[in-house]
């Protein structure tokens, strides 16, 4: 997490005397490479982002461990301070520099050990002291080439100087809310980036749809096209005996009499070859003109999806969203990629849904029996497919499964229902129409 506010030394100050109500600290470890997770007391977890730029307290219902750390650091920290007393919580000097002394009983002696919190810019850090202010340990070593407060293992500690100004107050209502707030507001921004990042990406993509739809010949032109080749080819036979071979511009008499002037794109040494490429361009044509209403569906349905993609991102509520729309591609050799399905993964489920009716089609073609198939209740929709192995489906699985379904449909925010059932229980009729009387409905509220 990188934050956008650093921390002010007046907020700190509330925070210190919010964190003196507590009497110990149950556990502490690392939840990522520079946040530092404290449970107080019973089980009130503050965390403590040791981010250089930008680092803060906060808190949060939960937040996800990214591993389990081992390095010397977290060792001394977990023998150090889980199930520690608090004997004294403090803003050494009157700087951003919070320091925690506890105490942990042994059978054999008490042990004093200062738990010291640096919120300063560039040298923000967590530093283990023992009793003589010697480090124990460091989240960050500094050595004395990069400053002049060396934090060195062994070394004692020297002071912050003083600093030469006095802070402004921000008086906070609520210390615990502002916490809260601080997660809330920084979730907000990732979210915010993160969707302005994807929108512009799908947003090439529909320009690109759109240009290639917009390049689309036209139907009548094509056809003028077959007329004219058709009509050029039949030219070219009827006056067979005027022409001579290796010619590249004719001049034929129609059959009203008028000279009519044919140019070639190359020289064909007899005039069979002569009429033969004009027939070839005339077929050309009319295959292009049979195949355009194809095209032109193919896109329409791929500008139509990238749409509802747009929109589906712009509603995205948590960036947890996000990263189920944009899965990681996987690299392989093996997975052919297929542009009339997209893939999603929902907690190691893959959920695939068609784009188009081809997609569709080859969706319900590919799935197996054992398959979940979802749909739209009474509409067409796009059709969704999950992977099982055979295995039981969780229904919060299929709840999101069927959300995608509706989110790829509709781009009007109301309450829909949606069927599902294993695909074995779904008939295709013809094209992606089907049949199925077997089937559970699930309500999915988009507003």
């Amino acid at each position: 997490m990188c934050y956008n506010h650093s921390m002010k030394l007046s907020h700190l100050k509330q925070i210190t005397t919010y964190l003196q109500k507590f009497t110990k600290i149950s556990a502490i470890h690392r939840v990522s490479d520079t946040i530092i997770k404290i449970i107080f007391d019973k089980n009130d977890a503050i965390y403590f982002d040791m981010h250089r730029s930008n680092s803060t307290l906060f808190k949060c219902s939960s937040y996800a461990r990214s591993k389990v750390y081992n390095a010397p650091f977290d060792v001394v920290l977990a023998k150090r301070f889980n199930r520690a007393n608090i004997l004294d919580v403090e803003l050494l000097n009157g700087d951003k520099i919070l320091r925690f002394k506890t105490t942990i009983s042994s059978a054999y002696k008490e042990e004093t050990t200062f738990l010291q919190i640096e919120f300063t810019g560039k040298y923000t850090n967590i530093i283990i002291l023992d009793e003589n202010e010697i480090v124990l340990e460091a989240l960050r070593h500094i050595d004395l080439f990069s400053s002049f407060r060396e934090v060195k293992v062994g070394q004692k500690l020297l002071d912050v100087p003083k600093a030469p100004f006095v802070a402004r107050e921000y008086p906070l209502e609520d210390v615990e809310q502002f916490l809260y707030d601080v997660y809330k507001k920084e979730l907000e921004d990732k979210l915010s980036s993160l969707k302005k990042q994807k929108i512009s990406f799908l947003n090439k993509k529909l320009k690109k749809l759109k240009k290639l739809y917009n390049a689309l010949d036209d139907e009548e032109s094509l056809e003028k096209e077959v007329q004219i080749y058709q009509h050029y080819g039949n030219l070219v036979l009827a006056n067979m005996h005027t022409i001579k071979a290796y010619e590249k511009v004719l001049e034929l008499k129609d059959y009203e009499g008028n000279t009519v002037k044919i140019e070639l794109d190359k020289s064909y040494s007899s005039v069979s070859q002569i009429a033969n490429s004009l027939f070839t361009k005339s077929k050309k044509a009319k295959q292009k003109a049979k195949n355009l209403h194809l095209e032109e569906e193919s896109l329409r349905s791929k500008i139509e999806h990238v749409k509802l993609f747009i929109h589906t991102v712009k509603e995205a509520k948590d960036i947890a969203k996000i990263l189920l729309l944009f899965p990681k591609k996987v690299q392989s050799k093996k997975i052919k990629y297929n542009e009339g399905i997209e893939t999603f993964w929902i907690e190691g489920y893959k959920v695939q849904l068609g784009k188009s009716e081809k997609g569709n089609i080859e969706l319900l073609k590919k799935a197996r029996a054992r398959d979940v198939w979802i749909h739209m209740r009474d509409r067409p929709s796009a059709h969704v497919i999950i992977t099982t192995d055979k295995q039981n489906v969780p229904e919060h699985i299929i709840q999101s499964a069927a959300r995608l379904c509706v989110d790829f449909t509709m781009f009007e925010k109301d309450r829909y229902l949606v069927d599902y059932t294993p695909r074995r229980e779904v008939t295709i009729q013809n094209g992606a129409n089907v049949l199925y009387n077997k089937y559970k409905t699930i309500e999915v509220d988009t507003r």
